[in-house]
């Protein structure tokens, strides 16, 4: 297979880990930047904000937002939720990828 005819291109997986409470927003604002697509899970663990065990519903509870972009978007994405980070319990990071084209 030539270079040219690679069935992946470069991306970035963006993966956001928030309060459960903020998933509507998180959502929306992925769809403001036109992501067609993305992976929601509910996760456990601890951190600054504290133990997140997922043990009731909707309380102390985080998920795990995963979608892969251009370079772009992820940076348009984490400027926005840097304006945010001081009022709830989220950290975003990004990896490089190759994705299917």
């Amino acid at each position: 297979m030539s270079p040219k005819a690679t069935p992946v291109r470069p991306a970035v997986l963006l993966t956001i880990i928030a309060e459960t409470v903020l998933q509507d927003r998180l959502i929306h604002l992925l769809k403001g930047h036109d992501v067609s697509g993305y992976t929601i899970s509910q996760v456990q663990g601890e951190g600054g904000h504290g133990r997140r065990f997922g043990d009731m519903a909707g309380y102390k509870t985080n998920i795990e937002i995963k979608t892969v972009v251009s370079q772009e978007v992820s940076d348009a994405v984490l400027l926005e939720l840097k304006a945010h980070q001081d009022q709830h319990g989220m950290i975003a990071f990004r990896q490089n990828v190759e994705a299917l084209d």
